[in-house]
C-alpha cells in the first residue's frame, strides 16, 4: 500500500530527547472501504475509501450508505496497490485500519492543498524585497520593470508577477513520523503540512 488519507487537526508540540519538536497532527479515522478496482476489471489494483461525515458517525455502516456516497461521505479517494486487493483480504464496508503501516521513525511525503489568499501583489506573492524605505523612493510595492519585451507589446513567459496565491496541490517530502497512536486514530508527523484545519492530506510512504 502506497500510503493513507487523513485530515488535518492542526499543529502542536511533543518533547523527545528533552527537545520540542513542532508536529502537526493528522486524523485518519472514519474512514471506511467503500470500493475495490482490479487489473483485470479496471487496469489498476486501488482501493476506494469514504470518510464518513460527522452526522453519520455515531451509526454503523449500512449498505445502503454504499450506493449514495456523496449523501454519506464528506470525501471518497483511492489508494493504489501492488497487489490484488483480493489477496490482502480487503472486505468491503470495513474500516480502512491502515495505520500499521506506518511506524515512528518512518519518512513520509505529504501531499496536500494549500491555503487559497487570494489575489495578491508580487512583494507577498514571490517574496520580492520592495523598494528603499528612504530618500525619495516611490516605487512602493510594484513589481518593477517588465523586461525589454515589453516595448514590444508582450510579457516573457513566466514573468513573476501579481495573482492568485495559494490553493494548489503542495508535496513536503521526508517528513519524519514522530508518534503514532493507534487508540486515538492519529499520527504525528514533525514539521507543517500544507492546507488550513480539517483539509485533506495524502501521507505517501517516502
Amino acid at each position: 500500500m502506497t500510503g493513507l488519507w487523513g485530515k488535518k487537526i492542526g499543529m502542536t508540540q511533543v518533547f523527545a530527547d528533552n527537545k520540542a519538536v513542532p508536529v502537526t497532527v493528522i486524523d485518519v479515522s472514519n474512514w471506511y472501504i467503500t470500493n475495490s478496482k482490479t487489473v483485470e476489471r479496471d487496469g489498476y489494483n486501488a482501493v476506494q475509501i469514504g470518510c464518513v461525515r460527522p452526522r453519520y458517525q455515531d451509526q454503523e455502516l449500512d449498505s445502503n450508505w454504499l450506493k449514495q456516497l456523496k449523501k454519506h461521505f464528506t470525501f471518497v479517494r483511492e489508494i493504489k496497490l501492488d497487489k490484488n486487493p483480493s489477496e490482502m483480504a480487503l472486505e468491503i464496508g470495513k474500516p480502512a485500519g491502515f495505520l500499521a503501516i506506518l511506524q515512528q521513525g518512518d519518512k513520509v511525503d505529504v501531499l496536500g492543498t494549500s491555503k487559497g489568499r487570494g489575489f495578491a501583489g508580487a512583494v507577498k506573492r514571490h517574496g520580492f524585497s520592495g523598494a528603499p524605505a528612504s530618500h525619495g523612493a516611490k516605487m512602493g510595492r510594484r513589481p518593477g520593470s517588465l523586461s525589454w519585451m515589453r516595448s514590444q507589446g508582450r510579457v516573457p513567459k513566466g514573468k513573476r508577477l501579481p495573482g492568485h496565491l495559494g490553493n494548489a496541490q503542495k508535496v513536503i517530502r521526508n517528513l519524519e513520523i514522530v508518534t503514532v497512536r493507534p487508540d486515538d486514530n492519529v499520527v504525528l508527523v514533525k514539521g507543517s503540512v500544507p492546507g488550513k484545519t480539517g483539509s485533506l492530506v495524502f501521507l505517501r510512504k517516502a
